[in-house]
């Protein structure tokens, strides 16, 4: 899908109290950024931020960021932010293999919300569930590793099962229709538009001690 540009998004970016400018200035040090030791939740591909705000907006002893790759995404996530005004959160630019140079061992929880699923096997060490990627994020957790994964793929999803008890998480929470359950939850922008469409959400909830 082609990103629509948005009007002025450098100066947007540049001006923002919420996105981190230097993004390796505060690994180790990010309850400095925050001025408090509370919870760091991180989500890897925030897209527009609904998710993320509105989690921020509930939790406000949790401390959130989240990452994303495009500037007119992040443009659009901005604006959203400053019509909340919202303490507890801010927003990197750059990509999740990038990870491992910016935290340390600081991170509570990961959210992965419809990753690209790269659903061609010689892709596999793009996925954001595959050994690679756990072995960054293993760096970045502060104490236990908590995963909460979801996606409208049925194949990403069921390779994410797999690939994460291999690596010795223990899947805590599952559903295969995340929204014909009683379960609270939080949507993200291609949330609303796959349940829309009908299809099924998946979500698992992770850990590894």
């Amino acid at each position: 899908m082609r990103l629509r540009n948005i009007k002025n998004k450098d100066n947007i970016l540049s001006k923002s109290k919420y996105l981190i400018k230097d993004i390796y200035e505060y690994k180790g040090k990010y309850k400095e950024l925050f001025n408090n030791n509370n919870p760091i939740m991180l989500e890897i591909g925030m897209g527009k931020g609904k998710f993320i705000i509105e989690n921020a907006i509930l939790n406000k002893n949790n401390n959130y960021i989240g990452i994303e790759r495009a500037d007119s995404i992040l443009a659009k996530a901005i604006k959203k932010i400053e019509n909340n005004d919202v303490n507890n959160l801010r927003l990197i630019k750059c990509d999740a293999d990038d990870l491992v140079n910016i935290f340390s061992n600081e991170i509570d929880t990961i959210y992965l919300n419809f990753s690209d699923p790269w659903p061609k096997n010689r892709h596999e060490k793009r996925r954001l569930t595959s050994k690679q990627f756990l072995d960054i994020y293993s760096s970045i957790f502060k104490d236990n590793n908590k995963i909460i994964l979801k996606t409208d793929n049925r194949a990403f999803f069921e390779y994410s099962i797999v690939s994460l008890n291999q690596y010795g998480y223990k899947i805590s929470n599952i559903t295969f229709d995340l929204h014909n359950t009683d379960e609270d939850y939080i949507t993200t922008e291609y949330e609303d538009k796959f349940a829309n469409e009908g299809k099924p959400i998946y979500k698992l909830e992770c850990l590894k001690m």
